[in-house]
């Protein structure tokens, strides 16, 4: 065969200069990406199920989820996380799909599993959203000479920082490590509880019944007499803002007429 080329070497010739036409030809025609997509779409799902256990949550929550979720269109593996008091469940897809198709067959799923789950879930809300094997940017914030703490850093970025980030083209979804939640807490005590024959589900009550934003209506609005000029729209406090405003709720009244205030029976702290 190489004599056959050294004997002719105009058809060696063109034979590479065909090759090289060709390949000029394939490279131009190969498609080209700076940032290809090889990663598989991943859509998350979480749950809050305050109070209750890993293992209660998997029974509860997860499983009906991965029952409904078992045969979604070119879904490859479902992993689930349980803690006390949440789950996070993470589908992963094919890739190359669509990661808003997938987004929207794993909301169809859920919410034919929403029946099957306990209404403390269903009132909190199942969350479904796009989401990454990695964090894509990890920032930190600090305080110069440690004048706020990392709760009031959280806090900062809560309100100023996450509803600006999540707005940027190609974010989904924003999430503050460090701290926990900006939020009143209120520590129960059992021995009090037990002692004046009340329940946590007393005083959850007492809680959703007096700390909420009501409309108080107005003075002077329509039908209004004759020669009124003036309406006046009436504000209420609203929802309660300090510690000591959540330790005067009243739990209940005593048959000798004094009050059990929410003081009473838990610590209560921002």
């Amino acid at each position: 065969m190489s004599k056959f080329f050294i004997d002719r070497p105009i058809v060696a010739i063109v034979i590479a200069i065909l090759m090289t036409i060709v390949g000029v030809v394939a490279m131009i025609q190969l498609p080209i990406s700076q940032y290809p997509n090889i990663v598989p779409p991943e859509i998350q799902v979480r749950a809050n199920y305050t109070g209750a256990d890993a293992q209660t949550i998997e029974q509860s929550v997860a499983t009906p989820i991965e029952q409904q979720m078992s045969g979604v269109d070119r879904s490859n593996y479902i992993q689930s996380v349980n803690a006390n008091g949440s789950i996070r469940m993470t589908i992963d897809f094919d890739v190359g799909t669509d990661p808003n198709t997938d987004q929207i067959l794993t909301q169809l799923r859920v919410s034919q599993a929403t029946s099957q789950l306990p209404t403390d879930v269903v009132n909190a809300g199942v969350t479904v959203q796009k989401s990454t094997t990695a964090p894509l940017m990890l920032v930190a914030l600090n305080s110069p000479k440690s004048t706020y703490d990392n709760i009031f850093l959280a806090n900062y970025a809560n309100i100023n920082l996450i509803d600006q980030l999540t707005r940027v083209p190609g974010i989904s979804n924003v999430q503050v490590f460090g701290a926990g939640p900006y939020a009143m807490r209120l520590w129960v005590k059992p021995d009090q509880l037990a002692k004046l024959n009340v329940t946590v589900t007393d005083v959850i009550n007492a809680l959703r019944a007096q700390n909420t934003v009501n409309p108080a209506g107005q003075i002077g609005g329509e039908p209004a007499p004759p020669g009124q000029e003036y309406t006046y729209t009436v504000r209420s406090p609203g929802r309660l803002q300090s510690a000591e405003e959540f330790g005067n709720i009243v739990i209940r009244a005593n048959p000798d007429g004094s009050l059990l205030r929410l003081r009473n029976v838990a610590r209560i702290e921002l």
